[in-house]
């Protein structure tokens, strides 16, 4: 009972039938009732003790790449009503968190401001320019890191995978930015997907092999650009993917 209870919270019930056999139920999540069910969800984990509930929906950028309009639009009407809920305190105990790409927001022809009710709910601070920002809104952009900033995030991954005492020094964290600077360039700080997993694998090797150094491995490091595989490339004028990318290019009857 247990595990089926668990499987109908996670909405692995494909029909009804199924749900009313395993459970006693006439309902199972769906598309069309997933958000009621995490607001029911928030009441849940309220009701054991925590503060609410934050959901993350990230590659939202999958959304600006639908052929379909009509999914599209779809979509954005279930986003626009999670936004209008969260905004005017409906949603209690309950927030959201959605990561997408600059063109998944701004495109007119397919983005979210391609639907004229959630471009005025998302529109910017018309004040904030020039260095100048508002964090109270409901979109937050989010700056390319610096070498600076990615030396931080470097510094704090060493820390997790080796603790306080990090036996890898600052200097080795210098000389492997500067590595992958020759490697890539500047790639390497404003996409730094690439370069973060690379040093990942660098830790983990001086972390099972003792007593190699981390000089001697350095130029054996390999590390490439981000190719950006997120997003397919988009005609900006006309909002349809490259021909190259579409699947019914070599359909034939």
């Amino acid at each position: 009972m247990q595990s089926a209870a668990l499987r109908w919270l996670r909405g692995e019930f494909a029909t009804r039938t199924d749900a009313r056999n395993a459970l006693g139920v006439r309902t199972i999540i769906d598309d069309a009732s997933v958000y009621d069910h995490l607001k029911l969800i928030s009441a849940f984990v309220c009701q054991a003790g925590y503060k609410g509930l934050l959901v993350g929906l990230d590659e939202m950028v999958n959304l600006y790449k639908l052929s379909s309009s009509q999914a599209r639009k779809a979509n954005y009407e279930q986003i626009l009503r999670i936004i209008n809920d969260v905004l005017q305190g409906t949603a209690a105990n309950l927030g959201f968190l959605m990561g997408g790409t600059p063109e998944f927001l701004m495109n007119t022809r397919r983005g979210l401001y391609s639907y004229e009710a959630l471009q005025s709910r998302l529109a910017e601070n018309t004040f904030a320019h020039e260095g100048l920002v508002d964090l109270s809104g409901p979109v937050i952009r989010l700056a390319n890191l610096s070498p600076e900033d990615l030396f931080v995030l470097l510094g704090k991954v060493r820390k997790i995978m080796q603790g306080e005492e990090a036996a890898l020094p600052d200097t080795a964290l210098e000389a492997f930015m500067a590595h992958c600077s020759e490697r890539i360039g500047e790639a390497y700080f404003r996409t730094p997907r690439n370069t973060v997993t690379t040093f990942v694998n660098l830790l983990s090797i001086l972390e099972q092999n003792p007593t190699s150094q981390w000089k001697d491995l350095l130029e054996k490091v390999e590390v490439t650009k981000d190719s950006g595989e997120d997003m397919s490339e988009v005609d900006e004028t006309t909002g349809i993917q490259n021909p190259s990318d579409d699947k019914l290019t070599s359909f034939r009857l």
